[in-house]
């Protein structure tokens, strides 16, 4: 289950995903909006059978900025419709530095939130200013330290590497800073530039300043040198864990499974019958809200706004799940996802690529198990694209 919420106090420079900002919070809508996505999950579930929920993720946006109560009626609702089992349930809030205090994480603990992810990205205040984000060195190690204080099992951290006129040297020390903590996990990944961002356009006009790519290869190696010293697990591309705290959540992105989205400009992807669809709700405040949801002829899935969804063949599920299983550190295997997919994973095309791949040291074979060796993890796009 992932719930968007829409709403931030600033739009970084770099982040693609939805979001509105609104200075002092004013403009959220706390209550209408909880009311929107419980209305949402009322009217999907008519059409769609939830099976076992593992994960509840709220993402956004700025999903601490989410008045308690508010946030607490929509876990509420979820976990009155869903079958899990409570000893596995990870339910996940994304929260920035700049909204989250020992006393938010106490109230969202007390709801039954058992993982927190924080977005640092860096220790550098330049840098941070750089980025656009609100808080600076000493309240992003406060938060952290508010998360562990409070209780919550699991906190994660996310950090950014190869950053502009930024030495390796001080990016490993601080994410050595933020390890050191005993965190469940931690996200470390290098700055993308999407297209449509205000960083895109800057970067279009060549005025953003960028690590080169020998830079960024740099850091990435150090990182994983350094991390899996200090005991986490590099389980994916981008992604440390310490002993038995993957992120549940996101692994069920890259295995495939279903899920459903709710809430401002959220994704799901739901087997219906024999069929697999992945629908997508507005990116729009006013239009979600204008979904009539509260409609009970309806079908949300069939009858969603022009372009909102998509029937995804086995061919296309396929290559999605290359495409996100190849980036975990065990791969994937290909007879048995094709098995589930009644689909022949080894067509002519991809098993002569794979030989090639695996000559070139780029691909591990065992059996039908395939995996990109951490050594060529660095190409690991180039690779899977020669899968595709």
């Amino acid at each position: 289950m992932y719930v968007h919420f829409p709403w931030c106090l600033s739009k970084c420079g770099y982040c693609d995903f939805y979001s509105v900002a609104t200075e002092d919070g004013s403009a959220i809508e706390h209550d209408r909006f909880a009311d929107a996505v419980i209305a949402e999950l009322d009217q999907r579930l008519r059409y769609v059978d939830l099976p076992r929920v593992t994960s509840i993720y709220f993402g956004g946006g700025t999903p601490s900025l989410w008045r308690t109560d508010a946030l607490a009626r929509v876990l509420r609702a979820i976990l009155a419709a869903a079958t899990s089992n409570a000893t596995d349930l990870e339910i996940t809030v994304e929260c920035n530095p700049s909204s989250f205090s020992r006393q938010r994480g106490e109230a969202l603990l007390a709801l039954g939130v058992n993982r927190v992810s924080l977005g640092l990205q860096s220790l550098d205040n330049t840098m941070l200013q750089f980025l656009g984000r609100r808080h600076d060195r000493t309240l992003a190690l406060a938060a952290l330290d508010a998360a562990l204080e409070a209780g919550i099992p699991r906190v994660s951290a996310d950090m950014l590497f190869g950053l502009p006129n930024q030495s390796l040297d001080s990016e490993l020390a601080q994410i050595v800073e933020v390890a050191r903590r005993p965190l469940a996990h931690i996200s470390a990944y290098a700055l993308t530039i999407e297209q449509e961002t205000p960083f895109g356009k800057l970067a279009q006009k060549g005025r953003l300043p960028l690590a080169t790519e020998d830079r960024i290869a740099e850091a990435f190696l150090a990182v994983d040198e350094t991390l899996e010293g200090l005991g986490y697990e590099h389980y994916e591309i981008s992604n440390f864990a310490s002993a038995g705290r993957r992120s549940l959540h996101n692994e069920q992105y890259w295995l495939g499974r279903p899920y459903l989205g709710l809430g401002v400009a959220a994704f799901g992807t739901v087997q219906l019958g024999e069929r697999w669809l992945r629908y997508r709700n507005p990116a729009n405040i006013a239009a979600y809200f204008a979904l009539p949801f509260h409609h009970p002829l309806r079908d949300p899935f069939e009858s969603g706004p022009p372009g909102s969804i998509e029937t995804l063949e086995p061919e296309t599920r396929l290559r999605e799940r290359i495409l996100l299983g190849l980036r975990l550190r065990e791969g994937l295997d290909l007879a048995a996802v094709g098995r589930e997919l009644g689909v022949d994973p080894l067509t002519r095309e991809r098993q002569s690529a794979i030989e090639r791949l695996v000559g070139n040291g780029r691909l591990v074979m065992s059996g039908t198990r395939c995996h990109i060796p951490k050594s060529a993890w660095l190409l690991a796009d180039g690779t899977i694209a020669q899968l595709m």
